[in-house]
């Protein structure tokens, strides 16, 4: 009961910042970017745009990778009709497709450009049973297993980036409060999402993506720290905000949910608030492997608590991504494990 008056008053928590606080407001102190350069996904809408927007006023170079092109050239123009100055690159980039991953690193690559943030944003709620053309279902394809292996492709960069600059590089997964909506097994239920389509519920598949983006950075920030590397890797749950993810069920009963529960939503800038708070904010120096709410360090629900279940999942997410044959292998890996 307290947690939630805090949240609708907008109490400040230790680091000054509270669910009111604006992506603007906690990257005021970080009025010279110029020397990074930041990864987006999901950057031609809602929170991602908002964050884009942040990050070029204050001087960073982005990389804009989208499956849409032309939504991502119309985000584009919008920040730079605001800021003349800023650099922008858009790519195409399609995260549920694994080869998709694999070109647009390639492509990156080519650019010979530096990696000092990776903020894995983008995010799809997909209401019908769709596999996509590795044989995974469409939520956990977008919204985990391609941000995990555009991490592992893009981590070498990150790594030698912070190595020749001496600036720590920062990884921001971006996952959900519902992640805690999700009980037994983690791999099980992988499985069951992808092959049982009778009883597929898409609001479990979303929920389970999310929770799986808090079990992959525990386990990325365990590695960064055992390879000695300069780059931390946090996840953050920006709140609730009504943004494009709702798009296909528009209706008057969401509407009228939305509405009555208006108190509760965040504005699009508040909710980016914490996404640019672990990016770039001084504070999070050195800080890695946490769960931040409200640009706070919070607590993920206690599914996400287990280090063995992060370090198995990728274990697992590492042999289907690693396959020639993702379809095939999405057997041989779960037999595994």
């Amino acid at each position: 009961m307290l947690q939630t008056v805090r949240y609708l008053i907008g109490t400040v928590g230790p680091s000054g910042f509270g669910s009111k606080t604006t992506a603007d407001d906690v990257t005021e102190s970080c009025h010279d970017l110029r020397s990074l350069t930041a990864i987006i996904t999901g950057a031609t809408s809602g929170i991602g745009a908002e964050v884009a927007r942040v990050l070029a006023r204050r001087g960073a170079r982005l990389v804009l990778p989208a499956r849409n092109l032309k939504a991502a050239e119309e985000s584009r123009a919008r920040i730079a009709a605001e800021f003349p100055d800023s650099q922008i690159f858009v790519m195409a980039l399609d995260l549920s497709s694994l080869s998709s991953v694999m070109k647009f690193v390639s492509e990156f690559e080519s650019l010979n450009l530096p990696l000092n943030i990776l903020i894995n944003n983008a995010g799809k709620f997909t209401h019908n049973h769709t596999i996509s053309d590795d044989g995974i279902e469409m939520t956990i394809a977008t919204n985990y297993l391609g941000h995990f292996l555009l991490t592992k492709l893009l981590l070498n960069k990150m790594v030698e980036t912070a190595e020749s600059t001496g600036v720590q590089g920062r990884i921001v997964n971006v996952t959900s409060g519902i992640h805690g909506w999700v009980s037994g097994d983690v791999i099980q239920n992988l499985e069951a999402i992808t092959r049982n389509k009778s009883h597929y519920d898409a609001t479990q598949a979303y929920a389970l993506s999310k929770l799986c983006n808090v079990l992959h950075t525990r386990e990325l920030a365990d590695r960064l720290k055992e390879m000695g590397a300069n780059v931390t890797a946090n996840c953050v749950n920006p709140g609730v905000v009504r943004t494009r993810l709702t798009r296909e069920r528009e209706g008057f009963i969401t509407d009228l949910v939305f509405f009555l529960a208006s108190k509760l939503l965040k504005t699009i800038p508040q909710a980016a608030a914490t996404t640019c708070y672990a990016a770039v904010h001084p504070r999070l120096l050195n800080m890695s492997g946490k769960y931040l709410v409200d640009c706070n360090e919070g607590t993920p629900a206690k599914q996400a608590l287990s280090s063995t279940e992060a370090a198995r999942l990728w274990a697992f997410s590492d042999c289907i991504v690693c396959s020639e044959d993702p379809k095939a292998a999405w057997g041989t890996c779960l037999s595994s494990f």
